[in-house]
């Protein structure tokens, strides 16, 4: 039997009002043609949530060193409450010094590099584009490997990395001006061009880099990591991140009105430009903050927001927090493998890759290649 048509909507979903197109199809007995997770996304939203916090309560206890979980909460909670030390030194500094900073590092970029994958996939109306599109993540590395090769201070290398992002993608989105706006296409061509350059002036560097000390600090940065992450780190950067991925949560009803195309967003009132421009700075600014603290890490903002998709539908208004959420866990749960599945710690964007490329290719074959 033909499934029978219900009605037309977007797809993504009401956006206030606006025109919808497309239609959706039901089978005979089904209330909609959509998904559980798409009737129920605030159910969704609860249950990563908690999925949220057992990784992190996971990565507490394990490591080199294995912390037993009584432990772990009562080394938390010591810092709040007088509770009597029965642990050893070496338990309160490792939860403490070492697994809290990495874990909130790797939930503030996992779930940054997710939601700006998400905004940039809505904004260019293109499910293969990442948070790295526009050159952002060559031009930080490019920056990092400047700074790794003239100076031996971090904090020098963090500002040049975080310079060179924002430069990276303003030189894009200033080639890809044409008569006042700004064509979806340009800019992707434009970011093509700025990150091919930056990758090449990056390489250079590496070729003229000392072979012996600078050359494998500049790879290994270049590989990702949150070895590296401290307390100062976390209380400047942080707050850069999570300002900027709640700017994005704030407009994720307007890239819904985004994705129809420029026209028709327009004849809804909507200030395209202006919200282009709010999505890639503030994408921008998550992006080089994120490389800044953990190198270039690559597959988060391509993978995960298919996920999403696969469990709240292509609604923004939805697909960001989940975004937010699933990336968050996702880099968490790699960190851990990547400090304990090995003697020597792994480069988070090894892992990043083995995994997330294996996913793509599986989500790729489960779902419609169309948007």
């Amino acid at each position: 039997m033909r499934p029978k048509t219900i009605g037309t909507k977007s797809a993504y979903a009401d956006v206030g009002g606006a025109p919808v197109t497309g239609t959706a199809t039901t089978e005979p007995g089904q209330v909609d043609g959509r998904g559980w997770g798409e009737r129920h996304p605030g159910t969704v939203l609860v249950l990563l949530l908690a999925v949220l916090g057992i990784v992190a309560f996971a990565a507490l206890m394990l490591g080199r060193y294995i912390i037993q979980p009584e432990t772990v909460v009562a080394v938390i909670l010591s810092s709040v409450l007088p509770i009597e030390e029965t642990w050893s030194s070496t338990a309160a500094s490792a939860v403490v010094n070492v697994r809290i900073p990495r874990i909130i590092a790797g939930l503030l970029v996992g779930a940054g590099l997710a939601i700006s994958g998400a905004s940039f996939q809505g904004m260019f109306r293109n499910p293969l584009v990442s948070s790295q599109i526009l050159g952002v993540a060559a031009g930080a590395g490019f920056g990092a490997a400047i700074g790794i090769l003239l100076f031996d201070s971090l904090v020098v290398v963090q500002i040049l990395s975080f310079a060179f992002g924002l430069l990276a993608v303003g030189m894009a989105y200033g080639l890809s001006r044409v008569r006042s706006s700004t064509p979806i296409l340009m800019l992707v061509l434009s970011g093509i061009v700025i990150a091919s350059l930056f990758s090449a002036l990056t390489s250079m560097v590496k070729y003229v880099a000392d072979p012996m000390n600078k050359m494998p600090a500049i790879v290994f940065w270049l590989l990702g990591s949150l070895n590296h992450v401290s307390t100062p780190d976390l209380l400047v950067l942080g707050p850069i991140i999570a300002v900027s991925v709640l700017g994005l949560l704030a407009v994720r009803w307007r890239i819904n009105v985004l994705t129809m195309g420029d026209e028709e967003a327009r004849a809804l009132g909507v200030n395209t430009e202006r919200l282009k421009v709010i999505i890639i700075l503030l994408a921008t600014i998550i992006t080089a903050a994120a490389v800044c603290m953990s190198g270039i890490i690559g597959w988060i903002g391509l993978v995960i927001p298919h996920m999403g998709r696969m469990l709240v539908g292509p609604d923004n208004r939805y697909l960001l927090p989940v975004s937010v959420l699933l990336g968050g866990a996702f880099l968490i749960a790699v960190d851990t493998v990547a400090r304990t599945a090995a003697p020597a710690e792994i480069p988070i964007g090894i892992l990043t890759a083995i995994i997330g490329a294996p996913i793509f290719a599986l989500l790729l074959r489960r779902n419609n290649p169309g948007w």
